[in-house]
């Protein structure tokens, strides 16, 4: 795809020098890379594996429930440090490794594989928060974040309803945004053949058949529980999963490029991704493990072939050099960036803004 930003020189210059100094700075060593991320692997790993397993062993329908959710939670964190950077590549060597981890891991939260990267990667990361390029932004017209969007009556009591309508969102995307997806015109190049129909109904089949079908044959619960376990526990990923997601992007402050009847971005690629991106304690070791780099937002935009566990050595380096050229990135705590997603709601839900 052409670049569609505008080429800026000072721009251009400044991209230059923050690459020129994150390579001269960032002291990445190998040894403490692996020792880190067998750690994590091995904590995500048996914590979801705990929780699973307890799934079989609790007769309390109480805590049956409770564990079902606490299993999804884990799991969506499991995701997160992993599958996100397996998708970029930057856990192995090996590209069809990568590969292989992340489309296993994102079948144990019941997502296709092969849709979500191919809109990230050439769609999200390309130019974020611009309507017609980022796919993130088409996720539902419930929600208004883009300035002069169409508005909707409804969207006037968006910032009531929100919450509510988070808590749906990873049910709909397992059973219903996957399979629209899979059955619409190619966007991407990506050829849907046999072998791609196999993939996403082995991924499906596997998902099901983790959360559903073992736990409704082996568990001590009856089928009922079993459902409002599973039930349960999307309702609470998905409020997890959408106000994480939200706040690296959709908070107060953050840009929305517009594009011209050409299709031309009316910003250069380094100001669209730093200023319609979103930090959560980007220097936090703590945030970073629980979060795995999705609190580094600008960071992982400017840098995705990097791993996230060398983002809060990163930022400091990158927020020095920007801030050094009058830029601040945008930042917020995790709590704080929840308050700024619901004030843009806020926001948006008055006409003509």
């Amino acid at each position: 795809m052409r670049d569609k930003h505008l080429h800026i020189t000072q721009d251009s210059e400044l991209l230059k020098l923050i690459y020129r100094q994150v390579d001269e700075q960032l002291v990445m060593d190998k040894g403490a890379f692996r020792r880190l991320i067998w750690i994590k692997f091995i904590v995500y790993f048996l914590l979801s594996a705990f929780a699973y397993g307890l799934l079989y062993l609790i007769s309390d329908p109480w805590w049956f429930i409770a564990c079902f959710m606490a299993y999804g939670f884990v799991l969506l964190l499991f995701a997160f440090n992993f599958s996100h950077d397996l998708s970029h590549n930057t856990v192995f060597k090996s590209k069809k490794w990568n590969n292989l981890g992340f489309t296993m891991i994102y079948a144990m939260v019941g997502a296709h594989a092969e849709a979500w990267k191919q809109r990230h990667i050439h769609s999200h990361h390309y130019a974020p928060n611009v309507e017609e390029y980022d796919s993130d932004l088409n996720i539902t017209k419930l929600i208004r974040v883009i300035p002069e969007s169409e508005y909707k009556w409804y969207h006037r009591y968006q910032h009531i309803y929100a919450p509510i309508a988070y808590t749906g969102y990873s049910l709909f995307w397992v059973f219903i945004k996957d399979l629209v997806i899979l059955y619409s015109p190619d966007e991407y190049n990506v050829r849907k053949g046999g072998g791609y129909h196999f993939s996403f109904w082995l991924q499906k089949s596997f998902y099901l058949c983790q959360v559903c079908l073992l736990p409704l044959l082996f568990s001590m619960q009856p089928w009922w529980i079993v459902l409002i376990g599973f039930v349960c526990m999307h309702l609470f990923q998905s409020l997890f999963l959408l106000f994480t997601f939200f706040m690296t992007h959709h908070v107060e402050g953050t840009a929305y490029p517009v594009t011209d009847k050409e299709g031309f971005i009316n910003t250069s690629w380094l100001m669209n991704q730093v200023k319609s991106s979103n930090d959560m304690h980007p220097f936090s070791y703590t945030a970073n493990f629980l979060l795995g780099g999705f609190n580094n937002h600008i960071a992982h935009h400017l840098f995705p072939h990097i791993h996230h566990i060398h983002y809060p050595r990163l930022s400091r380096i990158l927020y020095r050099v920007l801030e050094q050229h009058g830029i601040t990135p945008n930042q917020t705590s995790y709590w704080g960036g929840i308050v700024s997603h619901w004030r843009l709601l806020r926001q948006m839900s008055r006409p003509g803004v």
